[in-house]
């Protein structure tokens, strides 16, 4: 495949089971729809996703990430076992920017390439994840990740409208938590008293160290929202 010809989702999967695989497809579908790809059809594409993971049976392993790409050739579905995503994070930030609003931006795409660089730059200094500003050097997202943060007591993370990615768990830490969407230099997380990152992967985990500023890791906010997404997450796994 070559890059951008795809788009992609990556969820949490546990004793076979996807979390919150309709909300991944939909979002699919409005990736592929924006990108100009083959029209995803949820219904269609769930069907088979569900078939391929029952067809895997005892190879899929008990926590997994499953990987789904759709492209002009159709769906393609993979698993990997996922390891435990243990302890606090450090982060760093990078001069690498995230575009608002153009081309892919806001879109799991192929395109990756930026992503990897600033990734790689910041694993080479000794860091778990990059941190991300948009043009306009407001706070973004990581490379695979949306960050939330607490200021005052208030938590807050940022809009989409910096470019960032509409990550499903972020969306759900937004439902069942809730969270002040903001625009704010990178500059912010100095005055940060917690912060925390999500993903499908990830689920919310803190972050212990930005560049040379420290956390609590986990902060008794962090720590409460982490508690109310495993606990939402378990009584409802399409939700």
């Amino acid at each position: 495949m070559r890059t951008g010809d795809g788009v992609f989702e990556t969820l949490r999967m546990v004793d076979g089971v996807p979390f919150a695989l309709t909300r991944h497809l939909r979002r699919m579908a409005d990736s592929a729809a924006a990108l100009g790809l083959p029209e995803v059809v949820v219904d269609d594409v769930r069907e088979q996703v569900l078939r391929e993971v029952a067809e895997a049976g005892g190879g899929v392993a008990p926590v997994a990430r499953l990987r789904l790409l759709w492209s002009a050739g159709g769906l393609q579905v993979a698993h990997s076992e996922l390891p435990p995503a243990d302890g606090a994070l450090h982060v760093r930030t990078t001069s690498w920017r995230r575009s608002r609003g153009a081309g892919a931006g806001g879109h799991k795409s192929t395109d990756y390439v930026d992503n990897l660089v600033a990734l790689r730059e910041a694993v080479a200094a000794g860091a778990d994840e990059v941190l991300l500003a948009d043009s306009g050097g407001n706070l973004a997202e990581g490379s695979a990740t949306n960050v939330f943060y607490v200021v005052g007591g208030e938590l807050r993370t940022p809009s989409l409208v910096t470019g960032c990615l509409p990550g499903i768990t972020r969306a759900l830490v937004l439902e069942w938590v809730g969270a002040r969407e903001v625009e704010e230099p990178l500059g912010v997380l100095e005055e940060a008293e917690e912060v925390f990152l999500t993903s499908s992967t990830r689920e919310v985990q803190a972050v212990a160290s930005c560049d040379a500023w420290t956390y609590a890791a986990p902060g008794p906010l962090t720590t409460e929202v982490v508690r109310t997404f495993a606990a939402r997450r378990d009584a409802q796994l399409d939700p």
